[in-house]
């Protein structure tokens, strides 16, 4: 895929979500991996009007080489490139029931979003939580290099959620079913939930 096109991709998938409520205002950023670094959408702009052309480009190391300037979460999304191989897009938005859950206490942060859905499992596996460092801070960008190597996903504490995906096509879906599976969190607060067994999930996984 040509860089102009994933720079088209990028615009139209920041519509998308824009349009649907899932960020708002200049939140949230996008990337993307191309043959000589990688693309992000730059600092102060709005899911809702991103510019193909001042889309910011980065090498490999992250240094800023075209473009507007990038968003300040760069380094996060630079860390999760260089430990996640498969990683070629991230995602990453100030979503309602995202946030909510991330402001929540958990006692069990391996426990956030339990197993409820096959369709979290599949697209997003186990859910990582990183403690709270502030947006852009070198210190965030450790802490997710940290667990990316393992995690698709990850919850950012009293921030918002972070998906990686093969494709941006990829990481936006991902993006849109961690959103979903946070809402229903939500919805089965005081229900009694019946999640998957560890031979379900298993089941899952080898598909």
């Amino acid at each position: 895929m040509t860089e102009t096109t994933l720079r088209e991709q990028l615009s139209d998938f920041g519509k998308s979500l824009f349009g649907r409520g899932l960020t708002g205002g200049s939140s949230g950023n996008m990337s993307v991996r191309i043959d000589d670094g990688f693309l992000v959408t730059p600092t102060n702009c709005c899911f809702g009007n991103i510019d193909p052309a001042r889309i910011s480009k980065l090498d490999p190391s992250g240094k800023h080489i075209a473009g507007d300037p990038p968003t300040k979460e760069q380094p996060m999304h630079l860390a999760i490139f260089q430990q996640r191989s498969g990683a070629n897009a991230v995602v990453h938005l100030h979503s309602t029931y995202c946030v909510a859950l991330s402001c929540m206490k958990h006692e069990n942060p391996d426990d956030i979003i339990p197993p409820i859905t096959p369709y979290f499992i599949m697209k997003l596996g186990k859910l990582a939580w990183v403690p709270y460092y502030p947006p852009g801070d070198p210190k965030l960008a450790e802490a997710v290099g940290k667990v990316a190597a393992d995690h698709k996903a990850i919850l950012l504490a009293n921030h918002g959620p972070v998906a990686s995906g093969a494709s941006l096509e990829g990481a936006v879906y991902a993006m849109e079913e961690f959103e979903e599976t946070a809402k229903l969190v939500f919805l089965l607060k005081n229900h009694a939930v019946q999640p998957l067994d560890q031979e379900q999930i298993e089941e899952l996984r080898n598909k």
